[in-house]
């Protein structure tokens, strides 16, 4: 199996039994890890439950679709290990809730100037976070969430790029 996206989708349509979600999974792909979030139903409750009572629900619906489907998600998840290279993490979304069960935290070295690394010790002084290390990773997911819009916009660029270098000369 090559490591695209397309083809790591295409594979886990075929293998995810067909009764585990609503629609396909979304899965996110990159170079150390395949992420596999499907959609569960909303668990019905009676009608007038309290905000309490619904959530309750939804984490009762999580909790059950992990017990359940442990065994399997673990074969897949090996099967497809196997196959990428990648690490294989599952996740689920119910209604507006998205809960991912094990994922990969991964070391990324990078070089700071002063002035940025005085923007991470301020927040570690400041006790928002409990090292520099925790400081960035709070700094990319405050970017990934304000700039969701033009990251999505960057990432079809790209995609569209690689098609254009796909159909080149040589190709």
């Amino acid at each position: 199996m090559t490591n695209d996206a397309e083809t790591i989708r295409g594979w886990l349509s075929g293998r995810v039994p067909q009764d585990w979600f609503d629609g396909a999974p979304e899965v996110t792909v990159d170079r150390e890890e395949i992420t596999v979030v499907g959609a569960l139903p909303l668990p019905e409750t009676a009608e007038g439950a309290s905000d309490a009572e619904r959530a309750a629900a939804v984490a009762g619906r999580i909790s059950e679709f992990r017990d359940r489907t442990r065994e399997q998600r673990i074969r897949i998840a090996r099967e497809l290990e196997h196959r990428s290279g990648r690490k294989v993490a599952w996740g689920v979304r119910v209604g507006e809730r998205r809960q991912l069960f094990t994922t990969l935290a991964v070391p990324v070295m990078t070089r700071l100037r002063q002035p940025e690394r005085q923007v991470l010790d301020t927040l570690v002084e400041s006790g928002v976070a409990r090292s520099r290390a925790d400081a960035l990773a709070w700094c990319v997911r405050l970017v990934g969430r304000n700039a969701s819009d033009w990251l999505t916009d960057l990432r079809t660029a790209m995609d569209q790029v690689a098609t254009v270098r796909a159909q080149g000369p040589g190709a």
